[in-house]
C-alpha cells in the first residue's frame, strides 16, 4: 500500500506525481549532503490539479504532499510515498507541521483567510523537507486572495511547493495557472470505483456496484453511499421527489423538505467540528475553569463564530447541490429511456419510477426539467435564498 493507491483510476497521474516526488527527494538528499542537485528535475514549485467532481483532485494533491514529506528509509529504492511513515501519516491526516491546507469557509476564500498561509510559505520547513501549501478550492479565491497567491507563486521560497485544486484550469486566474504545472484527472470508471469499495472498504460487491453506478464514478459520494445508510435514505428521498409534484402544494412541500434535509445534514457535519474548534481556541486563549475567557478575547471568539457560520452555510449549499446532482441523474435516465438508448441507467434501483416519469412526458419536457435544475444550481451560486431557489425549481419541474 502506498499513497498512490487512493487515486482510483488515475494511473497516469500517479506515475507523473511519483516521478516528481522521486526527483524532489533527490533534491532534498543532495542539499542535506552538500552535493550538486540533479541536472534535470521533474519537480517544480507550483502545481494545479484539475478534474471533474469526484475524480479525486484533492486526494491526488494530498497524496503528492505526503510523498514529498515521506521519510521512509526505503524511499530511495521503493520511492517516496510509503503511506505509513510519520511524514506520510501526518500529512494524510492533516497534522503535519509543514503542510498547510486552505479550504473555502464560505463561498469565497478571503484575503484574511490566506494572510497567515502566504506568510508561512516564505519560511523554511521545520522538518527540513518541503513547505507545502494545499489550496483545496482555488476556484473560490477572490481578487485579493488570488493576488496574494500570485505574488507568492511568482517569488516562492526555495523549498516551498504550492498545490492548487480546481475543477478546471479556466477556474483559476491565467497569471496563476501559467506558473503551475498542470495535473488533469479524469472521472474513474464505475468498475474501478466498485472495485475500490470492495477492496478498501469491505463493501458487499452488489452494494459497491450499485453505489458506483448511482454516482457515476464519483469516488467520495460512492464511498459514502455504500457505507452510510443515512446517505442512502437521503438519496432515496430525493429520487422520490419527481413523483410528488402533482400540485402546487406538493411542489412547495417537497422544496421545504429538501432544504430542511440539507440544513440538518450541514448541522450534523458542523456540530463536532465547531465544538472542537471552540474548545481548542478557548484553551489557547487561557480560558479559566468554567469556560470564562480573559478580557479582550471576545473579538477573537466572535471571529471564529463568524467563520463557523459561513462554513455551515456553505455546507448546507453543498448538501443541496449533491441532492440536485442526484435529481439531474434521475432525469438523465428518464431522457435515455425516452430516446431508446441502450446504455445502462445509473439509477436502476428506481427503475419503475423512471419508466413512469418517462411515459408521462417527452424528451423536450425532460430537457426543460434538467435545465430547471441547472438554473437552481446557478441561483444558489449567486447566493439566492435556498428555499426560494428550490421552490422555483420544483414548480418548473411540475410544469415540464
Amino acid at each position: 500500500m502506498t499513497v498512490w493507491d487512493d487515486l482510483v483510476g488515475q494511473e497516469k497521474v500517479s506515475e507523473q506525481l511519483d516521478a516528481a516526488a522521486r526527483d524532489a527527494d533527490a533534491l532534498v538528499t543532495a542539499a542535506a549532503g552538500n552535493t550538486p542537485p540533479p541536472a534535470a528535475s521533474r519537480m517544480t514549485h507550483a502545481w494545479l490539479f484539475t478534474g471533474p467532481p469526484g475524480a479525486g483532485v484533492t486526494q491526488a494533491a494530498r497524496a503528492f504532499a505526503a510523498a514529498l514529506q515521506c521519510v521512509s528509509p526505503d524511499r530511495a529504492s521503493a520511492g517516496p510515498g510509503c503511506g505509513f511513515c510519520e511524514g506520510c501519516h501526518t500529512t494524510l491526516v492533516g497534522t503535519h507541521a509543514d503542510v498547510s491546507t486552505v479550504t473555502a469557509v464560505g463561498t469565497q476564500i478571503l484575503a484574511e483567510d490566506m494572510r497567515d498561509t502566504v506568510r508561512k510559505s516564505f519560511t523554511s520547513p521545520a522538518g527540513g523537507r518541503w513547505q507545502v501549501i494545499l489550496v483545496e478550492d482555488a476556484e473560490r479565491l477572490n481578487e485579493k486572495s488570488a493576488n496574494a497567491v500570485l505574488k507568492a507563486v511568482e517569488e516562492p521560497a526555495p523549498r516551498t511547493v504550492w498545490l492548487l485544486c480546481a475543477p478546471s484550469i479556466e477556474d483559476v486566474l491565467p497569471t496563476i495557472r501559467s506558473r503551475c504545472r498542470q495535473v488533469n484527472l479524469r472521472t474513474p470508471s464505475v468498475a474501478a470505483v466498485a472495485d475500490m469499495l470492495v477492496r478498501r472498504e469491505g463493501v458487499d460487491p452488489e452494494v459497491a456496484a450499485a453505489a458506483a453506478a448511482a454516482t457515476q464514478g464519483h469516488v467520495d459520494r460512492a464511498r459514502r453511499l455504500a457505507t452510510d445508510p443515512a446517505a442512502r435514505e437521503r438519496r432515496a428521498a430525493v429520487l422520490r421527489l419527481p413523483l410528488r409534484l402533482d400540485d402546487i402544494g406538493g411542489c412547495l412541500k417537497a422544496a421545504q423538505e429538501l432544504v430542511d434535509a440539507a440544513a440538518a445534514d450541514a448541522k450534523a457535519l458542523a456540530e463536532e467540528t465547531d465544538a472542537k474548534e471552540t474548545e481548542e481556541l478557548k484553551a489557547a486563549l487561557g480560558a479559566a475553569q468554567g469556560g470564562r475567557l480573559p478580557r479582550g478575547t471576545a473579538g477573537v471568539m466572535k471571529e471564529l463564530e463568524d467563520k463557523q457560520k459561513r462554513r455551515r452555510t456553505r455546507t448546507q449549499r453543498d448538501s443541496l447541490d449533491l441532492a440536485l446532482t442526484d435529481l439531474t441523474g434521475f432525469y438523465r435516465d428518464v431522457l435515455a429511456l425516452q430516446l431508446g438508448s441502450r446504455a445502462a441507467i445509473a439509477n436502476a434501483d428506481v427503475e419503475d419510477a423512471l419508466h413512469r416519469v418517462a411515459r408521462a412526458g417527452t424528451p423536450e419536457s425532460t430537457l426543460r426539467r434538467i435545465e430547471a435544475i441547472a438554473a437552481c444550481r446557478d441561483a444558489l451560486d449567486r447566493n439566492v435564498a435556498p428555499l426560494l431557489a428550490v421552490e422555483a425549481m420544483t414548480m418548473a419541474l411540475r410544469a415540464g
